[in-house]
């Protein structure tokens, strides 16, 4: 096991959002470990004391990330719920409370994309397939279709409201990632 993941909730947070943000930015060829680093807040020297290579680190970061949000989104979510608009709005709140302390958590997808390393399509390869064999309801399954008015393209219907909620969603995200300390009152 990586000693990053031992490190105390504050610096190994530090750590892991870096690389978050690097690797999704970048994606994993061009990050920069020096950038992690000093976003960090630690040497460059120090951060390869916790882990042993950028590889380590990626897997790490992988790793930890698709485990967060499973244990504090998708295991979260209550599918029961028939509303679509109250499943959204529980949604947008368990999305925020994890956007506040990792800003760039939902970026996480773009960790999947192919490399130039054959190693790392390996591993993700791998790890992917594991996810997909382990998965969840999707948000609009078993809603209440009843309240859809009569004639109306109920997939279609679902899909607008889909995206409309994505693009809201997005801009509290990136309003989050751009504020020091949320403004958001989640109990509203």
């Amino acid at each position: 096991m990586t000693k990053l993941l031992n490190l105390e909730p504050e610096r190994r947070d530090a750590i892991l959002n870096a690389a978050l943000k690097e690797f999704t930015a970048q994606g994993y060829d061009k990050a920069s470990t020096n950038v992690i680093a000093r976003e960090a807040g630690i040497s460059k020297a120090l951060m390869f004391h916790y882990v042993s290579s950028k590889q380590e680190l990626f897997l790490v970061v992988y790793d930890y990330f698709s485990e967060l949000i499973k244990k504090e989104y998708f295991d979260v979510m209550n599918y029961d719920e028939k509303d679509i608009f109250e499943k959204l709005r529980q949604s947008y709140l368990l999305q925020i409370k994890l956007s506040e302390k990792y800003p760039f958590i939902f970026e996480f997808s773009k960790l999947s994309q192919t490399t130039n390393s054959n190693e790392i399509n390996k591993e993700l390869e791998k790890r992917i397939c594991e996810e997909h064999s382990n998965c969840y309801p999707k948000l609009f399954d078993g809603i209440d279709e009843t309240k859809f008015r009569k004639g109306l393209n109920i997939e279609k219907c679902k899909q607008f409201i889909f995206w409309s909620n994505v693009g809201f969603t997005n801009q509290i995200l990136e309003e989050i990632r751009n504020c020091e300390k949320s403004f958001l009152d989640c109990n509203a």
